[in-house]
């Protein structure tokens, strides 16, 4: 069996998308998602597409990794490909191996969420197990309950009410004028991008319509889990329960969409995103640790 290792390009996408899409199903993993790739599309289609790293054979891909910075590749390994040893032993090879152009040479992280056989090589390999994550799942076969706010779908021209709760939430740093803008830009590059069909960005109002809260959410397509990535509520609001109504919404909206179940996925040690999805009906599963390894 012949493995080639590319980097598609950005006319090659869909093919990541596609495999993406068809690799996700209820009770699986949650490895990465074509949602991923929208959300890292803020960089733009074209430096998505130089970001991800694709094994294939026979037209057929295999596996495929998104680089999330120099230090961190995020996989996902075709189910019916995940015990294949042959497979496994290339991907370990060419994750540990710097020259083979995925991972930098110094300390890396591979999150590679149901790969067990990929896993077990890697540790073989000297990587060791780090912070454990908490996988959310909600099914979507029923109703979700009204979350209680006024809830928008955010569109192109509403683009500084998204971003600027997404920054308070995340960064909480003042918000320039200069971060504004280089901000919008990127979501309406994201928006723009070949993969945002299948998303929407959403935003929850309070009583004196202050957006409070945002969340965007990733479809699959009708069948599948969606994903919802990310999920945030503005710092001046916190402590109303904001989280768990947009998180509601989010999931209403997946469902609506057409999506089977909804997921998520936080690391343990953020007890406040724990409890928020449990507190929205998402069911956690065991916890799993990315791998990483140590400066050479």
């Amino acid at each position: 069996m012949s493995i080639t290792l590319s980097t598609p390009s950005v006319a090659e996408l869909s093919q990541a998308v596609d495999a993406l899409k068809g690799w996700q199903y209820d009770g699986g993993p949650l490895h990465l998602h074509s949602g991923d790739l929208g959300w890292h599309s803020l960089r733009g289609a074209e430096a998505t597409a130089a970001a991800i790293r694709m094994w294939s054979c026979d037209g057929e891909v295999l596996a495929i990794g998104l680089l999330d910075g120099p230090e961190l590749v995020r996989m996902a390994v075709a189910p019916n490909w995940r015990d294949d040893e042959a497979l496994a032993r290339r991907l370990a090879a060419d994750l540990d191996d710097p020259a083979r152009g995925v991972l930098a040479p110094d300390s890396a992280t591979v999150e590679a969420r149901g790969a067990e056989f990929l896993t077990q090589l890697l540790l073989k390999r000297g990587w060791e197990r780090d912070e454990p994550w908490t996988t959310f799942h909600r099914s979507l076969s029923g109703p979700v309950e009204d979350c209680g706010l006024r809830v928008e779908t955010i569109e192109p021209d509403r683009a500084e009410v998204w971003v600027a709760v997404h920054w308070s939430a995340f960064r909480g740093s003042p918000f320039t004028d200069a971060d504004r803008r280089r901000t919008v830009g990127r979501w309406l590059a994201m928006v723009g991008g070949p993969f945002y069909g299948d998303a929407r960005c959403l935003a929850a109002f309070d009583e004196n319509d202050d957006a409070v809260a945002v969340a965007a959410v990733w479809s699959a397509g009708p069948g599948r889990p969606g994903l919802l990535e990310p999920m945030g509520v503005h710092r001046s609001h916190r402590g109303h329960g904001y989280g768990t109504a947009i998180t509601l919404a989010a999931a209403a909206v997946l469902r609506d969409m057409g999506s089977s179940s909804a997921s998520v996925c936080v690391e343990s040690a953020n007890v406040g995103a724990v409890a928020t999805y449990a507190s929205a009906g998402f069911t956690p599963s065991a916890e799993v640790a990315d791998l990483r390894r140590g400066s050479r």
